[in-house]
C-alpha cells in the first residue's frame, strides 16, 4: 500500500492533490521549481486546512496531524523515498519528458510514476522512461479536494499490478475511479467537448447570445453552469488549449474543431473570471437571456444531441464501459444525468433525428450520428 506521495507542481491542481493526500493520512511532499509558487501553495493549503478546523469539519488533533504530514520541499531529490509520484505541471510534452527522466534517476525501482495530464498521451509521456511499465495517468478534477472523480489511464506498457496499486491508492483517497483507455481527452474531456464547441458554434451562427445559450442549458437541462459561464470559470486559456489538443490528437476530426471566438479571447488575455473578463465582463451585469421557449429548447436539443453522440462514441471505441462513461460525466463535471441514461429519457430516436437534421442542414461530418447510436435505435436495446 502506497504510504508516501510526492507531488510535482504546486499550482492549483498540484496543491489540491497534496492537500487531499495529507488529509487522507499520506505522508506528502509538494515540490515546485518556483519558490514563489511553493510559498503561495503552502499558504493556500494552510488557509484551507484552518478553514476546515474553524468550520468544525476536523478537530485540533486532526488539523495538527494533517499539517505535520504535508511538507513543501525545495529539491526534487526529496522524491527518493516516495512510493508514488504525481506530476501536475504545465501541459508540455518536452518539459514532462525532462521531469520524468530526472525523477527516474531519483526514485526507488518500486515507485509508481504518474501524470495528472488532462489531454496528453500517456504513452507519449512514458516514452522518456527506461521503465514505462510503472507509469500511468491519474487524472484528478479541480478542485481535487472536492471533486469525486479520478480517471486512471494505463498506458500500453503499464503493468496490471501498477494499475491495481494506483486504483487502490485513489480509492483510499475517498475518490470514485473510472478506468479508461489512453485516448485524447480520456473520458470527461473528450465527451464534454460539444458542451463548449456546439455552444460556441450556435453563438457564431448568430442564433443566440452567451446568456441565452447558458440559460437554455441551466433552465432546461439542469446544468449547474452554462457553457460560457463554465469556460470563463475554467479559464479560456486552459479550455481552449484542451480543445485544440484534442482536435489535433484526433487528426483534426471536425467534431472537435476549436472556435475562433474563444481563440481570440485567449490571445487577448481575456481568460474569464481570473482576469475579470472573458465571454462575460465581470465588472458589469450580465446580459439578460431571451425567454423564447422555442429558441431555448432548440439550443438545448442541439447541444445535448452532440453530447450524447460523443458518449456513444466513447463506448463504441471501448474508451470505458457505459456505466463508467455516465458516472464520469456526473462525478467529473457535475452533469445532472449520465448522457447514455439521458438518451433513454429523451428517446434515442429523437437524438438520432436531431443529428441527421443538423448533418443534412450543414453538410458537415461534425454532426455524423454515431454507429452505436444507430444500432441502439434499430435494436431497441439500451446500453445502460
Amino acid at each position: 500500500m502506497t504510504k508516501r506521495i510526492f507531488v510535482v507542481g504546486a499550482g492549483t491542481m498540484g496543491a489540491g492533490i497534496a492537500q487531499l493526500a495529507a488529509q487522507k493520512g499520506f505522508e506528502t511532499q509538494l515540490f515546485d521549481v518556483s519558490a514563489d509558487q511553493r510559498s503561495k501553495a503552502q499558504q493556500g493549503i494552510h488557509k484551507s486546512l484552518f478553514s476546515l478546523l474553524e468550520k468544525g469539519k476536523i478537530d485540533a488533533d486532526e488539523h495538527q496531524a494533517m499539517m505535520a504530514r504535508l511538507k513543501v520541499v525545495e529539491q526534487l531529490n526529496a522524491a527518493e523515498s516516495a512510493d508514488l509520484v504525481i506530476e501536475a505541471i504545465v501541459e508540455n510534452l518536452t518539459i514532462k519528458h525532462e521531469l520524468f527522466k530526472a525523477l527516474e534517476a531519483i526514485v526507488s525501482p518500486t515507485c509508481i510514476l504518474a501524470s495528472n495530464t488532462s489531454s496528453l498521451s500517456i504513452a507519449a509521456i512514458s516514452s522518456a522512461l527506461k521503465h514505462p511499465k510503472r507509469f500511468l495517468g491519474i487524472h484528478f478534477f479541480n478542485p481535487a479536494t472536492l471533486m469525486p472523480l479520478v480517471e486512471i489511464i494505463p498506458g500500453v506498457l503499464t503493468e496490471d499490478s501498477v494499475r491495481s496499486a494506483a486504483k487502490e491508492m485513489v480509492l483510499s483517497l475517498g475518490k470514485t475511479v473510472a478506468v479508461c483507455k489512453d485516448t485524447p481527452g480520456f473520458i470527461v474531456n473528450r465527451v464534454a467537448r460539444p458542451f463548449y464547441g456546439e455552444a460556441l458554434r450556435i453563438y457564431e451562427e448568430g442564433l443566440a447570445d452567451f446568456a441565452t445559450i447558458d440559460f437554455a442549458m441551466t433552465s432546461i437541462g439542469g446544468f449547474k453552469m452554462g457553457p460560457f459561464e463554465l469556460m470563463d470559470y475554467i479559464g479560456n486559456d486552459v479550455n481552449y488549449t484542451v480543445t485544440e489538443t484534442v482536435f489535433e490528437a484526433f487528426y483534426y476530426d471536425p467534431r472537435f474543431k476549436p472556435s475562433f471566438t474563444q481563440k481570440r479571447l485567449k490571445e487577448a488575455g481575456l481568460y474569464g473570471r481570473k482576469t475579470g473578463r472573458g465571454f462575460y465582463d465581470y465588472s458589469v451585469e450580465k446580459f439578460k437571456p431571451s425567454q423564447d421557449s422555442a429558441l431555448l429548447q432548440q439550443i438545448f436539443n442541439r447541444i445535448i444531441a452532440l453530447l450524447i453522440n460523443e458518449a456513444y462514441d466513447a463506448v463504441l471505441m471501448q474508451i470505458a464501459t457505459p456505466e463508467d462513461v455516465d458516472m464520469a460525466m456526473m462525478k467529473g463535471v457535475n452533469y445532472p444525468k449520465g448522457l447514455l441514461a439521458w438518451s433513454e429519457e429523451i428517446g434515442p430516436e429523437k437524438v438520432l433525428a436531431e443529428l441527421i437534421s443538423l448533418q443534412e442542414r450543414f453538410g458537415e461530418d461534425r454532426y455524423r450520428p454515431n454507429a452505436l447510436l444507430k444500432d441502439r435505435v434499430k435494436s431497441g436495446k439500451p446500453l445502460i
